[in-house]
């Protein structure tokens, strides 16, 4: 049987263009919704070429399709554009027309956003949800981050425990950003960004009731930064009322997010309490034999892993009170009850989680247990 040269053009032009634009991933980002709201998994806190990234803005759509990912935003230094003798671009909203432009076809939201940057104790702040990132570069700091109010931004601090600005490793709450604060002008902040998670950040966000952040705010590929490392990207959580930009934005504003890296959860007790109890199912809950010892399977609906601590009454039978269920997994556990019973509540601490530093939270599960 003899095929027309074309048909093979044809083939090979469609099959490329499949695996150009799949974007799949064996380690895809998984977290379920909670009650009332729909999980958004973002990354606010990237770059491209078009300010001091390596990658051009197209691969950072579809790292975020492979990821995953629901919402991203590039967020360009307005300031510091290290690539400018090869990549002229006057308009600082360039690198989002980009970005939009290839996720036009795909099931991403791409949101507007840039990098405010300035020397301590200024610092570093991302506003997304901008109009027009050319109106932000103004020379005095302040007229910028006005500016992004008019804009209706919503504005986080970035990595406020640099060391290159903060050498002790810790924040430094300026009275500039108590201004800002102050004036509504600056509304999150970065408790974990690239792979630094800052307690002291954390609690500034709880002191101030500001938005809790997690970001990756990759330079370099992905692949490079963090697959390669055995990591996933640092992301936020968003819940929010539906999967669209309003909602996202209504969500950050009201501060209903989780910070997340690997395993590591950080965010307060009314968000990360309902998100640990929905990434566990309880599969099966039945008594061995003729014994007390109540078997249960639980189940891992998210693509982390997740370290509990036993804190029920009830000791487990050949199992230490402190272990994993991995990732997309099960754990069997044994519960010595003493007695049989139709009811119990599955109670257990979060080992790598943290509603306030040092302190994790408590979930609980009710089970019915299968007598039949």
């Amino acid at each position: 049987m003899k095929f027309h040269p074309f048909f093979f053009t044809l083939l090979f032009s469609v099959v490329l263009t499949a695996q150009e634009h799949s974007h799949k991933s064996t380690g895809a980002i998984i977290f379920p919704d909670i009650p009332g709201y729909t999980t958004l998994k973002t990354d606010l806190h990237q770059h491209t070429v078009f300010s001091d990234g390596n990658v051009w803005p197209t691969i950072r759509v579809m790292e975020a399709l492979r990821d995953n990912l629901d919402v991203i935003s590039l967020t360009e230094h307005l300031e510091y554009q290290p690539h400018l003798k090869d990549i002229p671009h006057p308009d600082r909203n360039r690198s989002f027309e980009l970005a939009l432009q290839e996720a036009k076809n795909h099931d991403l939201i791409i949101v507007h956003g840039s990098e405010i940057t300035r020397s301590a104790p200024i610092g570093h702040s991302n506003a997304i949800f901008i109009s027009d990132a050319n109106e932000l570069l103004e020379e005095d700091a302040e007229d910028s981050f006005a500016t992004a109010k008019k804009q209706g931004a919503f504005v986080f601090w970035n990595h406020p425990a640099w060391y290159p600005q903060n050498p002790n490793g810790n924040p430094n709450l300026s009275n500039f950003q108590k201004d800002r604060i102050k004036n509504g002008e600056l509304h999150g902040i970065e408790v974990i960004n690239t792979g630094d998670y800052a307690a002291e950040s954390f609690a500034l966000a709880l002191e101030n009731n500001l938005t809790i952040m997690g970001t990756s705010d990759v330079h370099d590929l992905i692949d490079w930064d963090y697959t390669e490392k055995g990591h996933s990207r640092p992301i936020t959580l968003v819940f929010a009322k539906e999967r669209s930009e309003a909602a996202l934005k209504e969500a950050l504003f009201a501060g209903r997010t989780v910070a997340v890296f690997n395993s590591l959860m950080v965010g307060k007790e009314e968000h990360l309490t309902p998100l640990l109890k929905a990434c566990i199912t309880v599969e099966e809950a039945t008594y061995i034999d003729n014994t007390s010892i109540l078997k249960v399977t639980l189940k891992n609906v998210s693509s982390t892993d997740l370290l509990f601590e036993n804190q029920m009454p009830y000791t487990f039978y050949s199992s230490s009170p402190v272990f994993t269920v991995p990732a997309g997994g099960t754990k069997i556990i044994q519960i010595k009850t003493l007695e049989k019973l139709d009811a119990i509540e599955l109670k257990l601490k979060a080992l790598e989680a943290y509603v306030a530093p040092k302190k994790h939270p408590i979930i609980q599960w009710p089970i019915i247990v299968d007598n039949d």
